[in-house]
């Protein structure tokens, strides 16, 4: 099984397959917008906007796991869209660890390296996939998104620039 064989839910409950992403770039983060590193999403929703002419889409998860996220997707999506002006696709409250964990985040966890086990520590834990859906990166929850946007640029191709 691959990424594109995963399905997922937008936040208005439109399911899909993430084979409609095939061929671009995706950057995938598990949100949460109570948490104190949700400022991450200016940097998230500015790098959606300089590289998505190059294909790059970027993916929010929001997840209640770590006690930090409102009750509904609608909800995690709207406050995303009023308090930091997010356009990027933001997809239902989804579990990222635990025997309940979303497909996306199995896959995701057992196909890149950790930090220290497969789980995923805390909220803004970021997953940049390729084309072929191959991962690329993990980072941490801390790492600004700035931080590896060289990574992002080699993916889409203006690495030179």
């Amino acid at each position: 099984m691959g990424i594109y064989d995963i399905s997922v839910t937008k936040s208005t409950g439109e399911e899909y397959p993430l084979s409609e992403y095939k061929g671009r770039p995706m950057l995938i983060v598990n949100t949460a917008t109570k948490c104190g590193l949700s400022g991450q999403f200016d940097n998230l929703e500015h790098l959606y906007k300089e590289y998505k002419e190059d294909g790059l889409v970027v993916l929010g998860f929001p997840s209640n796991q770590f006690r930090q996220e409102l009750d509904k997707a609608e909800e995690a999506a709207e406050a995303c869209r009023m308090s930091y002006g997010v356009t990027f696709p933001m997809h239902d409250i989804v579990n990222v660890n635990g025997k309940n964990a979303h497909p996306l985040f199995r896959y995701l966890t057992d196909n890149s390296k950790g930090f220290l086990s497969n789980s995923i520590k805390w909220n803004f834990t970021k997953f940049l996939v390729d084309q072929e859906g191959n991962i690329i990166g993990r980072y941490a929850p801390k790492d600004k998104p700035e931080s590896f946007e060289k990574d992002i640029k080699k993916v889409v191709g203006k690495a030179n620039m």
